[in-house]
């Protein structure tokens, strides 16, 4: 292959890997889809993107840009071959500034590396998807990715200011800066957030930071019925409490981690609901009174609360371990993050149900509770298997069909990639569509960056 020996030109032999554990090591991520690329470049900085983006336009070479490794849609599959383009090397945290409450990075940036760098300085980077100790900035910025603080602070898009981006044909355009408001011209930055790498590549982000809250408390409440927790998630906000998490898990779920982990961590009954504080001292514990009281009206079959951050942690370490315990029952776990209007959420659970019965999977609830995001992972074996898929997939128009009529949204936080792709039609209309591609046309008029995905 001539390109090989091109870019080992343009970009140095450390750079190119066409070595078959490299090859299939940059085939997929967390989903099942999976194809390998023909070469995979390890770039160092943003003038080795652009370089790249130059060659691979003039040359028509796809090339599929990734980070981690950690979506659940297939977005990162280099799904026409070509170029797997690796941000994993550009992993510094180039500035974190106290006076500006601002932080520079490059996209290999590990999510959860800047959440420490920013606690040092007494600063906080609030949005914290599941994988935070797994997942890169850059992957985060191409999902728009979420978390459980999401209710409270908001998703990725909501803190960054300013992105470098090297377009298709290897341009570096810079948009925003380190200023908390900025009106100048288009949003250009909401365009490349959630644009799953088919606009352009991102080689640096500027996030807004927050001072960081000096108090916080966990409260964990289990129910004998999803409706009772729900109730209790309405009434918290009727209140006028604001908590920064509010997650909400079902029967299959607690049973799943009671196996896994131990009756003792696991609290009885059919739902789990934790809620989270943050804030200053005084107002957190009186927060965390009154709303411990207000469940206690709920009659739940146990509650807890925790004050700081080492014991707020144990009681998060049950829900960061929902995934896992799912996955130790042996079947193969798809995680699906629909979003419904809040007051649906117990709907979703027994529509959840209802599919459960009618095409047999196991399905686990549990998730963001007050933002309406609910993760409905069903649960299959012989995944691999075309007819268990195809089963799989009638399960899935029909969930996704009843969450589009309840006015909600097939994905809140993964994207489409690949694994929500028949469904992209359902999900818009013609008019957004045809914005989508003509976007994309402007942008990236040869259709090299990560082709074969929903926009094709």
């Amino acid at each position: 292959m001539h390109w090989k020996e091109k870019l080992v030109e343009l970009l140095g032999a450390d750079a190119v890997s066409s070595e078959a554990e490299v090859l299939a090591a940059h085939s997929g991520d967390k989903w099942i889809a999976a194809h390998e690329p023909d070469l995979v470049v390890f770039a160092r900085s943003t003038t080795d993107v652009s370089k790249l983006l130059q060659f691979a336009s003039r040359e028509k070479i796809p090339v599929t840009a990734r980070g981690a490794g950690f979506g659940y849609v297939g977005g990162c599959v280099p799904a026409r071959g070509g170029i797997a383009l690796s941000l994993a090397r550009m992993n510094r945290i180039k500035e974190i500034s106290f006076g500006d409450a601002v932080a520079i990075v490059e996209p290999g940036v590990i999510t959860a590396d800047l959440k420490a760098a920013a606690r040092a300085q007494n600063l906080f980077y609030p949005p914290d998807p599941a994988s935070m100790k797994d997942c890169t900035i850059g992957g985060n910025v191409a999902t728009n990715a979420g978390g459980p603080r999401c209710l409270k602070y908001g998703v990725t898009r909501n803190y960054v200011i300013a992105l470098e981006v090297v377009l298709a044909n290897g341009d570096a355009l810079k948009t925003g800066g380190r200023v908390h408001k900025n009106k100048t011209g288009f949003d250009l930055i909401g365009l490349f957030v959630g644009s799953e790498g088919m606009l352009g590549v991102v080689t640096e982000i500027t996030l807004r930071l927050l001072p960081l809250p000096p108090a916080r408390a966990t409260l964990s409440a289990a129910f004998a019925t999803a409706t009772q927790a729900a109730e209790a998630v309405q009434e918290i906000f009727a209140a006028g409490f604001l908590p920064s998490s509010l997650e909400l898990a079902d029967h299959f779920t607690l049973e799943a981690a009671r196996r896994d982990l131990g009756k003792l961590i696991v609290p009885p009954g059919n739902a789990h609901l934790l809620v989270d504080l943050d804030g200053q001292d005084e107002s957190v514990r009186s927060e965390a009174a009154a709303i411990r009281e207000l469940l206690q009206k709920k009659n739940p079959n146990a509650i807890e609360m925790a004050t700081g951050e080492a014991d707020c942690e144990k009681l998060w370490a049950l829900r960061r371990e929902f995934s896992n315990s799912l996955r130790a029952t042996g079947l193969t776990k798809l995680n699906e993050d629909v979003v419904v209007p809040r007051s649906r959420l117990v709907d979703l659970m027994e529509f959840a149900e209802t599919l459960q019965a009618k095409y047999g999977f196991p399905i686990a609830c549990f998730g963001h509770a007050g933002d309406g995001n609910i993760h409905v992972n069903i649960m299959t074996k012989d995944y691999i298997d075309p007819e268990m898929r195809e089963k799989v997939d009638r399960t899935l128009d029909d969930l996704f069909a009843q969450v589009l009529a309840w006015g909600g949204v097939i994905t809140g936080e993964h994207g489409i990639g690949l694994a929500k792709k028949r469904w992209w039609p359902e999900a818009t209309s013609e008019v957004v569509r045809e914005l989508h591609h003509k976007l994309k046309q402007s942008l990236d008029p040869d259709n090299i960056l990560n082709p074969g995905k929903f926009v094709d």
